[in-house]
């Protein structure tokens, strides 16, 4: 793929709207936004484009989307600068990159899997084409899909499906899959999308799109430990942020969404303990919500870019220090 085909094939979710919320912390020279979800670059670009003060720290665990968004993103020259590595990673990389005690004005998460891995049939990450069972964002390291599921015993195939995937036949799905590699390894997705259409009632099939949709998420989701690299990341993504810095997350699962819920809702809260009259000034909030609740796509959006049908976006700004009593959550 060319850096150029970036642009045509890839519409990042929601570009305006993020932007609206990234750009009052970036009017200032000297100011940096670290996108942990770099993807193809779509989000970085309008950012480096509208904001001509700002630098951008792209992370990314994907070494093929790191190759294509730093072609895209070349003509910013030294505006912009890639890192390989995992977002939960995050307080480390800005640290590495701009030294010891460093803060950024603008950090973003776009969650999920992106369109680059989707469209790559043989990342395995689509239940639609038959490809080898990996589902690994960086392919270089970590267990593949085809693994876990050839070592996972049946209650955990059934945890993974029902946490991860929201799937109602968690059960049934996990014992098909035990019986069916008793026989032979499940090492294609198309063998298992097959075993999934098997253990779910036909009436349930007829509804809902492919059923094999919830199960591949949440393989997916194991397989990149996503949801514990994110309660990682959050509360030190909020230390890394400069006082007047702003942070913004788009999340398309609801466990994405409660972690982001949770931590931005904690530093908006103030902490004083119960039977205290007044709030000290350690236990007032250091942050401040931007969005009311989660941030949907509207019509037009939908319309125009399907992966937003999902999405839930919140914001919030640093407006103190964290005070030290606090600050063990981003250990």
């Amino acid at each position: 793929m060319r850096a150029g085909d970036a642009a045509e094939l890839h519409r990042p979710v929601l570009a305006e709207r993020c932007l609206d919320l990234l750009a009052p912390a970036l009017a200032e020279p000297g100011c940096v936004m670290v996108d942990a979800t770099l993807g193809m670059g779509g989000h970085s670009e309008l950012v480096l484009t509208t904001c001509p003060h700002a630098r951008v720290i792209g992370i990314d665990r994907d070494p093929q989307a790191l190759d294509l968004a730093s072609r895209r993103l070349a003509p910013f020259g030294t505006r912009f600068h890639a890192v390989h590595a995992v977002y939960d990673q995050i307080g480390a990389v800005v640290e590495d990159r701009l030294g010891p005690g460093a803060r950024v004005q603008a950090i973003l998460f776009d969650l999920g899997v992106s369109s680059l891995q989707l469209d790559d049939a043989e990342r395995g990450f689509a239940y639609a084409q038959d490809a080898p069972l990996d589902m690994r964002m960086d392919p270089t390291t970590g267990r593949t899909a085809a693994e876990i599921l050839a070592e996972a015993d049946e209650p955990e195939l059934r945890r993974i499906l029902r946490e991860y995937g929201e799937e109602r036949f968690a059960g049934r799905i996990a014992a098909a899959i035990v019986r069916r590699r008793r026989e032979s390894p499940l090492r294609r997705s198309g063998e298992l999308v097959e075993v999934v259409r098997e253990s779910i009632p036909a009436a349930a099939r007829r509804t809902g799109g492919n059923p094999a949709k919830r199960t591949f998420q949440a393989l997916r989701i194991a397989v990149n430990s996503e949801i514990d690299v994110l309660e990682r990341a959050l509360p030190r993504a909020v230390a890394a942020l400069a006082v007047g810095g702003r942070i913004v997350v788009e999340s398309y699962h609801s466990l994405e969404d409660r972690a982001v819920k949770r931590v931005l809702a904690a530093g908006a809260t103030a902490s004083t303990p119960p039977g205290i009259p007044v709030v000290r000034e350690e236990d007032e909030p250091y942050l401040r919500l931007l969005t009311r609740g989660a941030e949907e796509a509207d019509d037009a959006e939908r319309a125009a870019n399907p992966r937003s049908a999902s999405v839930r976006l919140r914001a919030a700004e640093r407006i103190k220090e964290t005070p030290v009593s606090r600050r063990r959550e981003a250990a």
